[in-house]
């Protein structure tokens, strides 16, 4: 895979096609925020690819939670769940960005993992999501 240019950041769905190609058993995946917000999203409409990242940053949650708890870190490399007919895996991607690819169940896992590892060492600097600011209560209480 290519670098990543800096006028191309916008939109990242390019990119998530990229690795379907490369991994032709990658059914679909998503780039979302650590908050759940979808940044892009390839073969999926927008219902499903809104429910897979909201999906994705809750269990990307659970597990660094329980990183907290029982490995002293909240740093998780990899959240894989293994379903009837498919493999969810979630990794971070960088500042505050996840990645979640949703993959056939013949799928080897390692060759995603890695995949998926490749793409985000090649463009990690490009998946950032910057931390929302809060809005002020007199923010919210004034209309345009």
């Amino acid at each position: 895979m290519s670098s990543v240019s800096p006028n191309q950041a916008e939109d990242l769905a390019w990119l998530l096609r990229g690795l379907s190609e490369e991994v032709p058993v990658i059914r679909g995946s998503v780039l979302l925020s650590s908050d759940g917000m979808l940044k892009a999203a390839h073969s999926f409409d927008r219902a499903s690819a809104e429910q897979l990242a909201a999906l994705a940053s809750g269990l990307f949650s659970i597990a660094r939670s329980a990183g907290t708890k029982f490995d002293n870190s909240n740093e998780v490399r990899q959240v894989v769940a293994e379903l009837k007919s498919s493999q969810l895996f979630i990794s971070w991607a960088g500042y505050n960005s996840v990645l979640a690819v949703l993959a056939n169940a013949e799928a080897d896992p390692a060759v995603v993992g890695f995949e998926m590892a490749r793409l985000i060492k090649a463009v990690r600097p490009f998946l950032h999501t910057a931390a929302r600011s809060t809005a002020t209560t007199s923010d919210r209480h004034q209309s345009p």
